[in-house]
């Protein structure tokens, strides 16, 4: 983004949630009152609630945590870059050709961020996690099929290691909590036939989202919400959900999804509970029996279990 970086040094700045006056900050940056007001516009601009009080100054709704290159530099084994700016982190690694298996993309915000079919993420600064990891995976785009449903996995494994009790699965890339969406998985496939196949594995988490943030069509949750604000998370949730996505992907590699049908079906989202399955203009009403080995949603309908993978499936609950 054009002229970020002093936009970014200030959000540092203030990002402990003390009040900053516009002569403060005009003198730490060497730029005019006026500058510094419409620096704090444009942060405005980027879903960050900054408060201006008169004869106090600025400061923010609530303290940020930020991304910890250092931090995550020293507890991570894996190439990472965390960009303050960026379009998509999926889209970023998508145009590099140099990665090497395992390397992650991590942004404070995303002017471009996408979900499952073609939808916008909303990406509001510093308040969730954005993350896109790199992964080869050698058995080919065959193998792939089932992989969304392991970092479904890898997710809230990570989540329970940092007391995040509760959280359930939506087949096939979403993190429920309450009923409501705590997280969605965007996972980008490209290689030929016979070959393997390159994955871009997107993770998106609702950590502190603004309550009053806009363009989300569904009921949501955030960690903050759930935790009662208590807890940074940002920081640790992508070092751990790193490290759990590197073990359960080598898992999933050598012994496909088996291992992991247990853990899926005690998370089900929907399991033994009546369901429909959106597709197009058609839809299929059914009881929830989980998934099966090809990571397929298994529903039972009058025509008994029928398997059902591929194409734009969303399920939802029968109503």
């Amino acid at each position: 983004m054009k002229g970020f970086s002093l936009k970014n040094k200030i959000i540092v700045q203030l990002s402990d949630g003390s009040f900053y006056s516009g002569e403060q900050l005009g003198e730490i940056f060497g730029i005019s009152r006026a500058a510094i007001a419409k620096h704090i516009q444009g942060i405005q601009e980027l879903g960050i609630d900054v408060y201006s009080v008169k004869g106090k100054g600025y400061k923010l709704e609530q303290p940020l945590e930020l991304l910890d290159l250092e931090f995550l530099h020293s507890n991570l084994d894996t190439p990472i870059e965390v960009i303050p700016v960026i379009d998509s982190t999926n889209q970023y690694l998508l145009n590099r050709g140099d990665l090497t298996s395992g390397s992650v993309c991590v942004a404070e915000y995303q002017t471009n961020g996408r979900g499952r079919r073609g939808r916008q993420w909303v990406s509001p600064y510093g308040s969730n996690i954005y993350y896109s990891m790199y992964w080869r995976l050698e058995a080919g785009l065959q193998a792939a099929m089932g992989i969304s449903l392991v970092i479904g996995i890898a997710l809230t494994e990570a989540l329970e290691e940092l007391g995040i009790e509760g959280c359930k699965l939506k087949w096939p890339n979403d993190v429920y909590h309450n009923q409501k969406k705590l997280a969605g998985i965007l996972v980008e496939l490209s290689g030929q036939a016979g070959d393997a196949a390159n994955l871009i594995i997107g993770v998106g988490v609702n950590v502190a989202m603004p309550e009053g943030v806009e363009g989300i069509d569904q009921p949501w949750t955030s960690l903050n919400e759930i935790t009662g604000g208590q807890s940074k998370l940002r920081n640790q949730l992508v070092k751990v959900l790193t490290n759990r996505l590197h073990c359960c992907i080598e898992i999933y590699e050598t012994q496909g999804l088996t291992p992991f049908l247990n853990k899926w079906h005690e998370r089900d989202n929907f399991f033994n509970q009546q369901v429909k399955l959106v597709m197009g203009s058609r839809e299929v009403y059914g009881v929830c029996k989980g998934i099966d080995a090809t990571g397929a949603l298994l529903l039972e309908t009058p025509n008994g279990i029928e398997p059902f993978i591929g194409g734009e499936i969303s399920v939802r609950p029968a109503i």
